[in-house]
C-alpha cells in the first residue's frame, strides 16, 4: 500500500512536469528536423505539435508507473526505472497520436464504422502508421532528447527517496 501511495506524486509534478516534458520533446523534435533538413517541411508546425503533445500526454501515465517501480530502491534502479518508463511512454504515446492523425487522413477511403472491413482497415492502418513512426519518427527524438531523458530520469531520481 505504501508503494502505491509513494507512485502518487503532487499535482505540480505530474502537470508542471507533463507541460515540460512536454517542451523539452518538442525542442528535440525541432532541433533534430533543423540539423537534419533546416526545417525544408511545411509540416513543421504539425511535428512540433505532435511531438509535444506525445511529451505532455505520456508524462501524467509514466511518472506514477516510474515512481511505483522506483519506492525503496538504489539510485541505479531509480533512474532505470524512470529511464525506461519515459522512453516507453513517450515513444508509445507519440506513436499513438501519430497513427490517429494518420487514421483520420485516411478514413475517408474506409469502409463504414462498425463494419468488419472497417475494422480490418482500422488495425492495418493503425500498424502501418505506427510502423511508419518507428522508422521515420524516433530519429527525431536524438540527440536532444536523448539528453534531455538523461537528465530528466537522473533528476527524479535524486529526488525520490
Amino acid at each position: 500500500m505504501d508503494r502505491i501511495r509513494a507512485a502518487r506524486p503532487p499535482i505540480l509534478e505530474l502537470f508542471g512536469g507533463a507541460a515540460l516534458w512536454g517542451l523539452m520533446m518538442m525542442a528535440s523534435a525541432m532541433s533534430a528536423l533543423y540539423m537534419r533538413n533546416r526545417f525544408e517541411t511545411e509540416h513543421a508546425a504539425e511535428l512540433a505539435l505532435l511531438y509535444f503533445a506525445g511529451g505532455l500526454f505520456s508524462w501524467p501515465f509514466m511518472l506514477p508507473i516510474g515512481r511505483f517501480f522506483a519506492y525503496r530502491r538504489r539510485i541505479d534502479t531509480r533512474f532505470a526505472a524512470f529511464f525506461v518508463c519515459l522512453t516507453a511512454g513517450t515513444m508509445l504515446m507519440t506513436a499513438f497520436l501519430f497513427s490517429m492523425d494518420y487514421r483520420i487522413f485516411y478514413s475517408r477511403w474506409h469502409a463504414p464504422f462498425g463494419s468488419l472491413v472497417w475494422t480490418y482497415q482500422f488495425i492495418f492502418t493503425g500498424a502501418n502508421a505506427v510502423y511508419q513512426f518507428l522508422v521515420l519518427g524516433l530519429r527525431l527524438f536524438l540527440p536532444f532528447g536523448l539528453v534531455c531523458l538523461l537528465v530528466t530520469s537522473y533528476a527524479l531520481a535524486k529526488r525520490m527517496r
